[in-house]
C-alpha cells in the first residue's frame, strides 16, 4: 500500500479520508495546526490499523508552513536527503473553511488567510507533489472543492471555483503521466465545518439535503482510483450541479447572495 498526505486530516472530511485510507492499509502523513488534536487522530489510526501515520503540524496559511509540507511531497524515495521517508502517493488537498459572513462586513484578515488556504496552498503543494509523481510515473492529486464552486457565493465559493478550474485544467495536463487529478465537489455534508463558522446545518437546508461524511469519501476514493476527474457524491447534488451550470447566471447570483 502506499503513502498519503492529507490536509486538515484531523477533523471533518479530512479525518474520514484519514480513517477510510488507514482501514485500506495505506501510511499517512496528517497536516493540520492543531498538534495535540493530530496525535489523538494519529494515535487511534495506528492503534486500529496498525498503519505508519506521521504527524506534521503546519498552518496552511502561513507561507513557510506550507514550504515544510511542500518539502515532504517534494520527496522521491531513495535519496540520502530523504532519510527513511517515502514518498507520498495520494495527496488529499483538503483544509478550508467558511468564514459565515459575507465580504463587505468581513475582515480582510479572513479574506486574505481564505485564498492562501484554499488557493495558495493547493497550489504549491499540488505542485510539489506532482513533481515526483510525475518523476516515478505514479500518484493522485484529490483537491476537496464543492458544489459552491458553481454558485456566486463569495470568496469561499470563488475559491473553490478555482480548485475546481485548477484540478480540470490539471488532469489534462497529467493525461499519460501515470499520475491523476481528481476534484470533489460534495454538496453540504455533516462535520464540523458549518459549526466552525456560526453556521446552524438547519438554517441552510432541511435534513434530507444532508450527506454522511464517510458516503463522501467512500465515493470520492473510489473515483480516484477510477481516474475520475470531477466527484460528485450523490445523485442529489448531480442534480443540482447540472442545474446551476443551466440556470441564468442573475439566478445564481440571488441564490448566492447571502455571502
Amino acid at each position: 500500500m502506499g503513502t498519503a498526505l492529507i490536509t486538515g486530516g484531523s477533523a471533518g472530511l479530512g479525518r474520514e479520508f484519514a480513517r477510510q485510507l488507514a482501514a485500506a492499509g495505506h501510511d499517512l502523513v496528517l497536516v493540520a495546526r492543531t498538534e495535540e488534536r493530530l496525535n489523538e487522530v494519529a494515535e487511534e489510526l495506528r492503534s486500529a490499523h496498525g498503519v505508519a501515520v506521521e504527524v506534521l503540524p503546519a498552518n496552511l496559511a502561513v507561507p513557510d508552513d506550507v514550504a515544510r509540507v511542500a518539502q515532504r511531497l517534494a520527496v522521491v524515495g531513495g535519496r540520502p536527503e530523504d532519510g527513511d521517508l517515502r514518498p507520498v502517493d495520494l495527496l488529499v488537498n483538503n483544509a478550508g473553511f467558511a468564514s459565515g459572513t459575507n465580504f463587505v462586513t468581513s475582515r480582510i484578515t479572513t479574506e486574505r488567510r481564505a485564498i492562501a488556504v484554499m488557493v495558495s496552498a493547493v497550489v504549491e503543494l499540488t505542485h510539489a507533489a506532482v513533481g515526483q509523481m510525475t518523476e516515478r510515473k505514479q500518484g493522485a492529486i484529490c483537491n476537496v472543492a464543492s458544489v459552491a464552486a458553481l454558485t456566486a457565493g463569495g470568496t469561499y465559493a470563488a475559491a473553490k471555483s478555482y480548485v475546481r478550474v485548477f484540478t480540470e485544467s490539471l488532469a489534462g495536463q497529467l493525461k499519460g503521466s501515470g499520475v491523476t487529478a481528481t476534484v470533489l465537489c460534495p454538496g453540504f455534508v455533516h462535520t464540523e465545518f458549518h459549526a466552525r463558522a456560526g453556521i446552524g446545518e438547519s438554517s441552510i437546508v432541511p435534513s434530507w439535503g444532508w450527506l454522511d461524511a464517510e458516503d463522501v469519501v467512500r465515493v470520492a476514493l473510489a473515483d480516484v482510483r477510477r481516474g475520475v476527474v470531477i466527484s460528485t457524491p450523490s445523485v442529489r447534488f448531480k442534480v443540482a450541479s447540472a442545474a446551476l451550470r443551466v440556470m441564468p447566471r442573475w439566478a445564481v447570483r440571488a441564490l448566492g447572495s447571502y455571502r
